[in-house]
C-alpha cells in the first residue's frame, strides 16, 4: 500500500533536510515538487539554495497553485513506484490564500472560498493515493500555530487554515513527524505487522 508522511516544525527546524532523507530511503523514483514562488530577491536565493542542495536526478515540479493537480499528473506519469516529496503546504496555503485582487476584503472572502476548494481536491487525492499501491507522499509544512493571535484578518485565516490542514491531513498520513532544533519528534507512528511493537 502507499505511505503518506507529514513532517512539520519552524522555520530553520530541519524538517526539509528529514524529508529529503526520507526521499531517499523510500528507493522509489524521485519527484520534488516546489510550492514556492519567487517573487523577490531573497526568496529567489532561497529558492537557488534548495536547488543546488537536491540531487540533480530529482525531478522537479512546480506547482504553486493547484497541487492535488500537480500530484496526480506526477502519478499518471508514473510508470512503477513514486516518491514524491511536496514542499512546502503553508507556501502552498499562502499563494492561495493571497492572489491578486485589487479589493482586500474580496481577496480575503473570494480567496478563501479558492483555498477551502484546492484543499478539498488535495484532501480527496490524498484519500485516493492510500488505496493504490508503491506511493510514498512526503508533505513538508510549517508549525505557525505556537505563537500569538495575529492582529490581522489574513493572518490569522492563514493561522487557522494551516491548523485545520495540517489536523486533516494527520488523520490520513500513515506517519506524523514534528522536527524541533533538527530532532524529529514522532506525533504518529507508523503502524507495524508486528502488534508486538505496538505494546
Amino acid at each position: 500500500m502507499s505511505h503518506i508522511q507529514l513532517i512539520i516544525g519552524g522555520a530553520r527546524s530541519g524538517k526539509s533536510a528529514l524529508a529529503e532523507q526520507v526521499a531517499k530511503a523510500s528507493n522509489w523514483p524521485i519527484t520534488y515538487i516546489a510550492t514556492a514562488q519567487a517573487l523577490d530577491e531573497e526568496m529567489l536565493q532561497r529558492i537557488s539554495q534548495h536547488q543546488a542542495d537536491r540531487p540533480e536526478h530529482w525531478a522537479l515540479v512546480e506547482a504553486p497553485l493547484q497541487l492535488a493537480n500537480a500530484i496526480d499528473s506526477t502519478l499518471a506519469n508514473s510508470k512503477q513506484g513514486s516518491c514524491i516529496l511536496v514542499d512546502c503546504l503553508t507556501l502552498w496555503l499562502s499563494n492561495s490564500l493571497c492572489q491578486a485582487n485589487a479589493d482586500s476584503v474580496a481577496r480575503v472572502a473570494g480567496n478563501l472560498a479558492y483555498w477551502q476548494q484546492e484543499q478539498q481536491q488535495f484532501l480527496t487525492l490524498l484519500e485516493k493515493i492510500q488505496q493504490q499501491d508503491n506511493i510514498d507522499l512526503i508533505l513538508v509544512s510549517n508549525e505557525v500555530g505556537h505563537g500569538i493571535v495575529p492582529m490581522g484578518e489574513l493572518s490569522r485565516q492563514f493561522v487557522d487554515q494551516a491548523g485545520w490542514l495540517h489536523q486533516a491531513i494527520a488523520r490520513l498520513a500513515d506517519r506524523v513527524e514534528f522536527v524541533m532544533a533538527g530532532l524529529p519528534l514522532t506525533l504518529k507512528p507508523s503502524i507495524t505487522a508486528n502488534p508486538q511493537a505496538r505494546l
